[in-house]
């Protein structure tokens, strides 16, 4: 009854909570501005808003346009039910499910680039070139990390890697799970398009990444895109609050407080990493994803004895 009831809360939490975190970073942004800024729901009223417009689609666009919105999503909500939260194991748990979960992020970036493709735009063309090819390098940073939690708990599973078992190894690999949360939180602002790889508010197509890979898309096909970013951000966040706190009181209003605040405070700290530094030029972008690189892969050097 137990599991029930956490898988329940789990789902809830996922669904209802990501846009939170967007509202949260646009409000520290404000602050450290000296604005007031938008309300902190704002981004629940631009997805309900927009899921009740209509969509204009290009007639030389196939079906590869429309997919891509909802896979998008689709995969993101299934990633987050891969990630465990509050102490507990997640919703779907399995020997090897960390596979799983970074090709479905793969598969989500894939199809969000075939869209942008298929619109016959060269700016969107640009941008999709721009997305895999960063991936590339963030990728790579992302399966480091992995492998060093795999080593350090001898779990193929997210629910296992990132469960009370890794508390303990705080203690005796501190280095190595330092370096891979730098390294993720590099990934993570990249995967997420924020500031200082990409600016989601830009409008400047020659400058812009994901933002640009969006342009044609309008009404419910853009509502599922903000959506599943917003998702796809709280996975991060999930992982990163999993990795610094992985802990279980065994009381469960307790743990999902532990992890509620955790998952604002990483939200807050992007806002204020916006607020403080300006957006790189794309050719120092591969530069900060190699560090990234070589931060997770010294975290799992650090392990070989």
């Amino acid at each position: 009854m137990h599991a029930i009831v956490h898988n329940l809360i789990h789902i809830a939490v996922v669904l209802i909570a990501p846009p939170l975190l967007v509202g949260v970073i646009n409000k520290v942004k404000a602050f450290f501005a000296g604005r007031t800024g938008p309300p902190l729901l704002q981004p629940y009223y631009d997805i309900i808003k927009l899921f009740q417009k209509g969509s204009v689609i290009s007639e030389t666009t196939t079906w590869v346009f429309l997919a891509g919105p909802p896979i998008a999503l689709s995969t993101a909500i299934l990633v987050s039910l891969l990630i465990p939260a509050a102490g507990s194991a997640a919703p779907i748990s399995f020997e090897g499910d960390l596979i799983l979960a970074a090709y479905l992020l793969g598969l989500g970036r894939f199809f969000t680039a075939l869209a942008a493709m298929d619109t016959g735009s060269s700016f969107e063309g640009m941008g999709a070139s721009r997305e895999v090819t960063f991936a590339c390098l963030a990728e790579p940073a992302f399966f480091l990390g992995l492998a060093t939690t795999a080593k350090l708990t001898g779990s193929l599973s997210l629910s296992g890697m990132f469960g009370p078992e890794l508390a303990s190894h705080w203690s005796s690999a501190g280095a190595s799970l330092a370096l891979v949360f730098v390294g993720w939180f590099i990934v993570a602002l990249a995967e997420n398009s924020r500031i200082p790889f990409d600016d989601p508010n830009t409008h400047l197509e020659l400058t812009m990444i994901h933002e640009v890979m969006v342009l044609d898309h309008g009404g419910p096909a853009l509502g599922m895109i903000l959506y599943g970013a917003s998702i796809k951000l709280f996975v991060f966040a999930a992982l990163l609050v999993r990795l610094a706190t992985p802990i279980a009181t065994r009381l469960p209003i307790v743990d999902w407080l532990i992890f509620g605040v955790g998952i604002l405070g990483v939200a807050a700290l992007i806002g204020v990493i916006e607020s403080a530094t300006a957006r790189l030029r794309l050719s120092h972008i591969p530069v900060l994803l190699v560090a990234a690189c070589l931060l997770c892969g010294f975290g799992l050097i650090l392990l070989a004895r």
